[in-house]
């Protein structure tokens, strides 16, 4: 619990954060919409075919036939005086057209069976990450921004069941450049009454190298009395101040270089810079664009000009599936009731939620940039993790507030069923505990009947390259979680269709002890292993002070708020929700979770942490994971001092283990978390793997027929 003194000091906060939270309104937005009339039917008003054409090279699936792909672009307008966009930050100071609407547009790409009675009349949507699609490893296709350019369209996964595939843009932050198929969004920006410009202070966080930097919004003066530039090389050093003479202004304030001429910023350092802004983009549109697109597709016939919707009357379901970024907008999006379209419909049946757990986005507040992921030593100073953050109803302890992200929708009955799939390392960098545990860090949480949660153990955030390090100190970490994300889809599909209730739960719990404090490391079970630091290392959750009326308006008057070293539980920079992290075995992979077969039967340590090599050494990592091959002889264990078996005391044959491997593989297909289809190229990749070490007896050539 918070101490009393910080209850005190957030006691007004705590008054207005239920507001907050089911608002995250413009201060100035209730007086502008008193002067709006109520106007027609908004959303989706215009639809634009750029392009449609045969796709996968006029491949036919079996039972599905030839797909097509139309690329376009939408055009929709809102109404600030709607309430379905009341959460909308500084809705009621964007522009409005003739009719009293607010007006935006977007990219978008669709996938779908040429003769839609062919398909299973369900729609697979992915929100853009950055503008880019990232379902080809899920979808055992070629990555890419046009997906039918995939090398064996028949070897995929959704196309042969029939489904339609819809993409669109939702963040500014993508950029304005479509020319890859990058799918962006042109927003409006927020002005004051008069048609001036709105400035407040604006943040950078920078640790790319270059000699200049283009700031998200520009400068609303060029005077550097008002702006500070600092750097340092650790998270935790004191920040230098960069005098006025080591920088300025570029393209008329729309950027920042260092000086003198040529010098560039010094790459994985990190520089802090703060200024007066202006211009704020309207973000929040984001969530309204991403639900009227998706309403039109599902319930329209036609936009306002006669253009037909390409998929009208054969939408029964729509799925989403999101890696990271837009996974957390879509925790927004559902927290903040956009799952109810202006009519009072549902948009989406289901959310297969990757590598996002318990964080939102820094999206729905002014100056925002979508773009932002908190990460052991980077934006950590962005709001992106707020309360509340489970979907569960629970109490802030600092607050006093009790709230969840499925209250709005629930009034509504416009809920979607939620499929939240997560690694390791959100635990370790974004605080993913309070997901499920109690904001007090006291007790877990019960569990939600709409919503399954799995922890993909020792996952780091993404499949990493065993063969790199990269800026890391060890190799990264290689599991692959998309066997997983696949079964889970068709089983979100069963929950949604045929009401079969997916797959239990799988995630550590403070109750059973695999949920604990990152120190001391005797606590976590990781082994000592020679050569690997372990320093504890874990984001911390603080309720920063962004300004007094924060939590009333979104909209800062301190930013970034203010902080002193160390950024990792200094009470002096803001009370502190508790957190934990995945116990492990004496390996050091994680005890509970959903656990891959090369887990289950490894080969290595695998973890979702990491720390930095070189100048920035130990601080974290990011994204990356660890992967820490096992001694392959019982004599390299002894002669290193390694506490963990070797590959040779493991596994006495390549039978053995190959007969651990089908073992591991079909206890995940009868829980449902692999597919069938799925069992035979795992098989072989591990048993390419196991023969690569040489440590095992056996032949040297495994074939695993299908």
């Amino acid at each position: 619990m918070a101490a009393p003194k910080e209850r005190a000091n957030f006691q007004k906060a705590g008054a207005l954060w239920n507001r907050f939270v089911h608002l995250r309104i413009a201060g100035a937005l209730t007086a502008a919409i008193l002067f709006v009339t109520p106007a027609l039917d908004a959303g989706i008003t215009r639809i634009q075919i750029i392009s449609r054409g045969p796709a996968f090279g006029g491949y036919s699936f079996p039972k599905v036939g030839t797909y097509e792909r139309i690329i376009g672009k939408g055009f929709g307008e809102i109404s600030p005086a709607d309430r379905h966009n009341h959460a909308i930050v500084d809705i009621g100071l964007a522009p409005r057209n003739a009719n009293g609407k607010v007006q935006y547009s977007f990219d978008f790409y669709i996938l779908k069976p040429t003769d839609l009675n062919k398909g299973n009349h369900k729609v697979f949507y992915e929100a853009p990450n950055r503008g880019s699609k990232l379902f080809g490893n899920f979808n055992r296709s070629t990555g890419g921004n046009d997906p039918p350019a995939a090398s064996d369209p028949s070897g995929s996964f959704l196309a042969p069941q029939g489904y339609t595939m819809v993409w669109s843009g939702w963040d500014f932050g993508a950029g304005t450049d479509n020319s890859n198929l990058n799918l962006t969004i042109t927003l409006p920006t927020a002005k004051n009454p008069d048609g001036s410009s709105i400035t407040g202070p604006g943040y950078e966080y920078i640790v790319s190298p270059g000699a200049s930097f283009a700031l998200n919004y520009p400068a609303a003066t060029l005077d550097q009395t008002k702006a500070t530039l600092t750097h340092r090389v650790h998270l935790d050093d004191v920040p230098q101040v960069v005098p006025a003479s080591g920088w300025e202004y570029a393209n008329n304030g729309t950027a920042i270089r260092l000086l003198p001429a040529g010098t560039s910023f010094i790459a994985n350092d990190i520089y802090e810079f703060s200024y007066i802004a202006k211009d704020p983009m309207v973000n929040g549109i984001g969530f309204a664009a991403v639900r009227d697109f998706n309403s039109f597709l599902r319930y329209a016939l036609k936009d306002s000009a006669g253009t037909a919707n390409p998929l009208a009357g054969d939408v029964t379901r729509i799925y989403t599936f999101a890696v990271s970024q837009p996974a957390r907008m879509l925790n927004d999006f559902r927290n903040l009731g956009f799952n109810e379209d202006e009519s009072g419909k549902i948009v989406f049946d289901g959310l297969l939620q990757w590598i996002a757990a318990g964080d939102g986005i820094n999206m729905n507040y002014r100056f925002s940039q979508p773009a932002r992921t908190e990460r052991n030593r980077q934006d950590q100073l962005y709001v992106e993790g707020v309360f509340p953050f489970a979907n569960r109803r629970s109490t802030d302890p600092i607050t006093g507030t009790t709230a969840g992200r499925y209250d709005k929708c629930t009034k509504t009955k416009t809920c979607p069923l939620g499929m939240e799939v997560y690694s390791a390392n959100e635990y370790w960098v974004k605080a993913a505990s309070l997901f499920t545990t109690d904001p007090s860090g006291t007790m877990d949480l019960p569990d939600h009947p709409m919503a399954r949660y799995y922890f993909i153990s020792s996952h780091q955030h993404g499949t990493g390259n065993a063969a790199a390090k990269g800026n890391c100190q060890q190799l990264q970490n290689p599991l692959d979680s998309a066997p997983v994300l696949r079964a889970l889809f068709v089983a979100m599909d069963e929950w949604s269709t045929k009401g079969i209730a997916p797959p239990p739960n799988a995630v550590p719990r403070l109750a059973d002890g695999t949920l604990v404090p990152p120190m001391p490391q005797s606590k976590v079970g990781f082994p000592k292993i020679p050569g690997v630091a372990y320093t504890g290392l874990m984001s911390t959750r603080y309720l920063f002070n962004y300004g007094a009326d924060f939590y009333s308006t979104g909209i800062m008057a301190i930013n970034p708020p203010a902080v002193k070293p160390p950024i990792f539980n200094n009470r002096e920079n803001g009370p502190i929700y508790p957190s934990f992290v995945p116990k492990t075995d004496a390996d050091g992979n994680d005890i509970a979770g959903v656990r891959l077969p090369d887990v289950t039967v490894p080969l290595a340590t695998y973890t979702g942490w990491a720390l930095r090599s070189g100048p920035q050494a130990n601080d974290g990592c990011e994204a990356a994971g660890q992967y820490i091959p096992f001694p392959k002889t019982k004599a390299d264990r002894m002669n290193s001092g390694d506490p963990r078996l070797s590959i040779e005391e493991r596994y006495p044959s390549l039978a053995a283990y190959s007969s651990a491997v089908e073992k591991a593989i079909d206890d995940m297909i009868a829980k449902r978390l692999m597919l069938p289809e799925d069992k035979p190229s795992n098989v072989n990749r591990l048993m390419r793997a196991a023969t690569a070490t040489g440590a095992i007896a056996g032949p040297s050539d495994v074939r695993v027929q299908p």
